[in-house]
């Protein structure tokens, strides 16, 4: 076996850290130690995913500062806008993909003969009207359950790729609070990520660390919320309302206002080639966003 990813070697750690605690008089840590370590081996011989047993959400001295429930029939401009529009990898985003049902956003990604910018795979982008910086965001939504395109949660500052003004993270980063790839082997997961760019002083490409892949409940079924809570000093993950890591990635922790992004996403020409033209359509589906400060 070659050296362990970082996400591996992360999954025997938490193992160590929750023996720890057991050893030190924490005995409620006991009941997860054997799912623990069963995971940690199986995330290190077959990179499967974990179940999150990180600390409970706590939200005290946080105040909610933003709500959208999409229960209207149409975006609320002075809370959310399509991102933009246009080719995007192998198809592009267009208003068209974005609808309303039941008191939910939905983004719709499938072939069209007739697109707005011609024939082509389409998904769409939705962006917060206003950027945030620090707090805790919340997603709750269905993932969207078929191989090809993924549903996606996250922030964005304006150049988290380039050195200059990344600065390792510090100046701005992207921070991938969900994604959600349907694989028919492991289809009940979401991977947290970091990406960013001069981490230790590097000036080509940007760096990025997935820190792990983390079971929901039926994510591709069923209402899950996926969130993060970003503060001075590092960043939390959450899955309902439960810790799946932390992370001080790069050079510090981002100190500029960043964009808040919901999208299905549009995988590159070569992935869309295997799809179904005629067949595939697939919808990511989200019930509300919050944000606390």
């Amino acid at each position: 076996m070659g050296p362990l990813a970082y996400r591996q070697q992360e999954s025997w750690n938490r193992f160590v850290r929750i023996l720890k605690e057991v050893f030190s008089g924490n005995f409620k840590r006991f009941a997860v130690l054997g799912l623990v370590l069963a995971e940690a081996l199986g995330c290190i011989i077959f990179d499967t995913p974990l179940t999150p047993v990180g600390d409970e959400l706590d939200l005290t001295g946080y105040e909610l500062v933003f709500e959208e429930e999409f229960d209207g029939d149409s975006l609320n401009p002075e809370k959310v806008k399509i991102r933009r529009e246009g080719p995007t990898r192998g198809g592009f985003d267009s208003a068209s993909q974005v609808s309303f049902r039941d008191g939910n956003l939905v983004i719709t990604g499938e072939y069209l003969e007739d697109g707005k910018f011609g024939p082509g795979w389409y998904s769409a982008q939705v962006i917060l009207t206003e950027r945030y910086k620090q707090g805790y965001f919340e997603c709750r939504c269905i993932c969207n359950a078929d191989p090809g395109m993924w549903s996606a949660f996250w922030i964005q500052a304006s150049h988290p790729y380039e050195a200059a003004y990344s600065q390792g993270g510090v100046g701005g980063a992207e921070l991938d609070i969900m994604e959600s790839k349907y694989e028919s082997k492991y289809n009940n997961y979401i991977t947290n990520a970091i990406h960013c760019a001069g981490v230790d002083g590097v000036q080509e490409g940007f760096q990025s660390r997935l820190l792990g892949c983390f079971k929901g409940n039926n994510v591709c079924e069923e209402y899950n919320t996926y969130g993060l809570k970003w503060t001075e000093d590092e960043y939390i993950f959450y899955v309902n309302g439960v810790e799946s890591c932390r992370s001080t990635f790069g050079n510090g922790v981002s100190q500029v206002e960043e964009d808040v992004i919901i999208n299905l996403c549009i995988p590159d020409a070569d992935v869309l080639a295997g799809l179904d033209k005629e067949t595939y359509k697939t919808e990511f589906i989200v019930d509300y966003v919050r944000i606390y400060q």
